[in-house]
């Protein structure tokens, strides 16, 4: 299929929304315009088409790799500080540097509040639920994680992530002398996902979810139009499927601890339902957990990989780090804790692959009151997008930013706020050092076990919206010769 091809449905998706576009117009101007009221000093850039606003220039952007492109054109444009632009039929400021994102990032509740978009809402939680606010669902779901992501919890999680990424390079890989890095990867995130959040072990029973899962996340920022054969429609069928079985293994597990009298949790699912949590609630916790923890370490994993073909002498050096830490170790013992920590310039090497490939673009806000930043106002109602593009790759940030260097990452690394692949400050992103440790623990098991080259060392890339290899990202493999 080639390029046309494939765009074809968002040609469709635009017929149809000019086809509305009249409808929503007049109420459009007069909602953006404050009502007839006195207008505001709104931040510079414009809104692009009725309902469509720029929705089509930032897809663009990201499908052809260059996802930071829609950025730099506007801050160079109208403001390094922040812009006005209108996405997902959203009036809508970007908010830019490192500035913009520690104002959004420590202005939660009090200037602004978690906002998803109905793409997301309508295709991945329960109908039922979608009234509530996101500062409530925000509030509650961080609630559950703390006890679950420290580090006391978190060590006990490392024996079985070693143990799953070699059972996982035993069956998919040793077997074969090319293999898909992008799809492998998250095969075993989301294996790992299904048996720490679920206790889900069944090779069937992990497919009857990731096949829907897939289809569900491909259109979390898709135009939200739910016809026959869009994406968003493929989505929010898949969406529902994923809820109908969740519900009925949470159902299952409920009556598991009713009828064994069950007091000590085993997995996330019975900590929240333990805690009193409704099965409803509980699905939608758990479909974000699986956002957050698979998705976004699985482009990681993919990227580390290719990076790491593409510069010898990094992988030479962290091979040697990682042949260090297995040196140590007794035949057969799983990683602990205290090898994690040993993997300092493996993390430097991740962290600068994130940053130049962010497995996840940004988040969401919603102003809750009128307020002013940079000498513009935000009306209430308002939403703000804070992106990694705005900072990753700027070269007051980052000089030279096109250029891999980890060691960027060593000593006392970036400056505050400027590398945000988990958010920062009080909204920093609870499931960080989970995603550490299983990126650490698969690339020691990938590292000593195989040497690879790429097939196509000019794959592209495209956003949608984290970054995907468009062929999967093909590599040659051998057994590493000790």
């Amino acid at each position: 299929m080639d390029a046309f091809d494939s765009f074809m449905p968002y040609l469709l998706h635009l017929v149809l929304l000019y086809v509305s576009a009249g409808l929503f117009y007049f109420l459009y101007k007069y909602k953006s315009s404050g009502g007839g009221g006195p207008t505001p000093n709104l931040p510079p850039g414009k809104k692009g088409l009725p309902y469509i606003g720029e929705t089509l220039d930032f897809v663009l952007a990201s499908r052809r790799g260059t996802p930071e492109k829609f950025v730099t054109d506007r801050t160079t444009k109208y403001s390094p500080d922040v812009f006005r632009t209108s996405l997902l039929g959203e009036d809508m400021a970007v908010f830019c540097g490192s500035a913009g994102n520690k104002f959004l990032f420590s202005g939660q509740n009090k200037y602004v509040t978690s906002w998803w978009p109905d793409s997301i809402k309508k295709a991945l939680m329960d109908p039922s639920s979608v009234d509530n606010s996101s500062k409530e669902e925000s509030t509650k779901l961080r609630a559950y994680l703390p006890p679950f992501l420290k580090p006391e919890s978190l060590q006990h999680f490392i024996p079985v992530m070693d143990i799953m990424a070699k059972e996982h390079l035993n069956q998919h890989w040793s077997p074969y002398n090319e293999v898909q890095v992008f799809p492998l990867s998250k095969k075993y995130t989301f294996a790992l996902a299904c048996r720490l959040f679920m206790s889900v072990t069944d090779y069937d029973e992990i497919e009857n979810f990731a096949k829907p899962f897939a289809l569900a996340t491909a259109g979390l920022m898709s135009v939200p139009i739910d016809l026959p054969g869009t994406t968003f429609n493929r989505a929010v069928k898949a969406g529902r499927l994923i809820r109908q079985r969740l519900l009925a293994l949470i159902t299952q597990k409920k009556n598991e601890i009713l009828e064994k009298g069950k007091t000590v949790a085993s997995d996330l699912v019975d900590s929240m339902l333990m805690d009193g949590m409704t099965e409803v609630e509980i699905g939608n916790k758990i479909v974000g957990f699986f956002i957050a923890s698979h998705d976004t370490t699985s482009t990681a994993i993919t990227f580390i990989v290719s990076y790491l073909s593409d510069y010898p002498e990094v992988y030479n050096r962290v091979l040697e780090e990682q042949m260090e830490v297995l040196r140590c170790k007794e035949a057969g013992e799983p990683l602990r804790w205290e090898d994690i920590q040993k993997m300092k310039y493996t993390w430097c090497v991740a962290c600068e692959v994130m940053r130049l490939a962010p497995p996840a673009n940004g988040s969401f806000r919603e102003a809750i009151t009128d307020f002013t930043y940079a000498g513009y106002t935000i009306p209430k109602g308002w939403k703000a997008f804070w992106m990694v593009h705005t900072t990753h790759k700027n070269p007051k940030y980052f000089p030279d930013p096109e250029r891999f260097d980890p060691s960027r990452f060593e000593g006392n690394g970036p400056a505050p706020y400027s590398f945000v692949p988990f958010g920062g400050g009080p909204r920093m992103c609870p499931g960080k050092e989970y995603a550490r440790l299983e990126i650490l623990t698969f690339i020691h098991n990938l590292l000593t076990t195989f040497k690879w080259v790429k097939l196509n060392p000019n794959e592209k890339i495209s956003y949608i919206p984290s970054p995907i290899p468009k062929e999967g990202l093909p590599i040659k493999i051998q057994p590493l010769l000790n």
